[in-house]
């Protein structure tokens, strides 16, 4: 009997054991069953669930670290880029001068030897005449230039290097004409900002000197507003919104293709509704030879017209295109009143007798020239200092 009681009591721990085990023993994680792809594969555990669009009208919302748990790159990256400062605009092309005079130095040295010959007959004349239109002065510049020369040299007698240089000097800045008014007109109006227009043909750099005028204007502490109405160039409202984004200038787009007129007309709008000082508007690179193309910037002009008269009318030429840019020149005279000149690529060439022949076919002046890559290298055109780094 006894025994029979030890058993049952036996028995009755093993059990109570037993249940206490599968208790506390750990539960296995059952894991969610694979997901498959479109094709019926199993999809792989670490590929994320297909992005679901969401219903109008939701928002979807992400719990995102504090900057605490990020990395400091990861920081770093959520800081927005520092703003641009440009260069001051006052004797910009004097710092240039060095760059200038290296690139033009065989106008100036090639002149200069001529002139020192001991005997000036008409082969060396012929010379210089060859010299200067090899730099694009064009024909009428040129000759009035060697009979001006001529004369002076003639008069003069004697031709030390000193007197030599100081008589170029004084020609080249009269072909130059410091007279001329090369002020940009960029002073905001009485209710509304001032409104520049800048055309030219494909490949000259006109958005690029789109953005480098707005950092001039920066520089002088203007509130500019870019206009992006080169709607038919692939990614070149992008490319302007990078030279403004550069130093906080907004810039106002529209859609790839778009009417230019209709870009042209919002930017000024804009430029009214900030009160900003003014406004910059890139317009398409139109191909002088085709007319559709250009009466289009003829309309651009009217529409932004609707707002207030235009300001400026600048035309940028690649000065290494030498007479090629007064075919294009003419052609833009007659469609837009282009009252200023913009030269660039001026750093890469020897041609800086175009600055001449330009002004002589428009009748007005260069107002600014570009020379080099740099987003600072446009000046606001200085007859002297451009005449003293042709000389050298």
């Amino acid at each position: 009997m006894e025994l029979l009681v030890i058993a049952a009591i036996v028995v009755g721990l093993l059990v109570v054991i037993g249940a206490s085990a599968a208790l506390l023993a750990p539960r296995r994680r059952r894991l969610p069953p694979r997901r498959a792809d479109a094709t019926g594969r199993p999809r792989p555990d670490d590929e994320p669930e297909p992005v679901r669009d969401a219903p109008p009208g939701s928002v979807d919302t992400i719990d995102r670290p504090s900057n605490a748990e990020l990395t400091l790159d990861e920081q770093l990256e959520l800081v927005e880029p520092p703003v641009d400062v440009p260069e001051p605009v006052a004797g910009r092309l004097v710092r240039l001068r060095d760059r200038l005079s290296r690139s033009q130095s065989s106008l100036g040295r090639g002149l200069l030897t001529l002139l020192a010959r001991d005997r000036l007959d008409e082969d060396t004349w012929d010379e210089v005449e060859e010299v200067l239109l090899t730099a694009d002065l064009g024909v009428a510049p040129t000759q009035e230039l060697v009979a001006r020369l001529r004369t002076r040299v003639q008069v003069l007698g004697t031709r030390s290097p000193a007197d030599v240089r100081a008589l170029l000097r004084e020609e080249l800045l009269i072909a130059v004409d410091p007279e001329m008014d090369r002020t940009l007109s960029v002073s905001r109006h009485a209710e509304r900002p001032a409104v520049v227009l800048v055309v030219g043909v494909n490949g000259t750099g006109k958005t690029t000197t789109v953005g480098k005028l707005a950092r001039v204007l920066v520089a002088e502490d203007k509130d500019v507003v870019l206009g992006a109405a080169d709607t038919f160039r692939a990614a070149a409202a992008d490319q302007l919104q990078t030279w403004g984004e550069r130093v906080g200038v907004p810039t106002v787009r529209g859609p790839e293709g778009g009417d230019p007129a209709s870009v042209a007309f919002e930017a000024v709008r804009h430029g009214i509704e900030a009160e900003a000082d003014v406004v910059l508007v890139d317009t398409a690179g139109r191909l002088h030879t085709k007319s559709g193309l250009m009466d289009e910037l003829g309309k651009v002009k009217r529409v932004v017209e609707k707002h207030g008269p235009v300001d400026e009318v600048l035309l940028v030429i690649d000065a290494t295109t030498g007479q090629n840019g007064l075919v294009q020149a003419r052609v833009f005279r007659e469609v837009v009143a282009v009252t200023g000149v913009v030269l660039t690529k001026l750093d890469g060439t020897a041609k800086g007798g175009i600055v001449v022949a330009v002004q002589r076919e428009l009748g007005v002046p260069v107002k600014l020239i570009g020379l080099g890559e740099g987003p600072d290298d446009l000046a606001p055109f200085e007859p002297e200092a451009f005449v003293d780094a042709l000389l050298g």
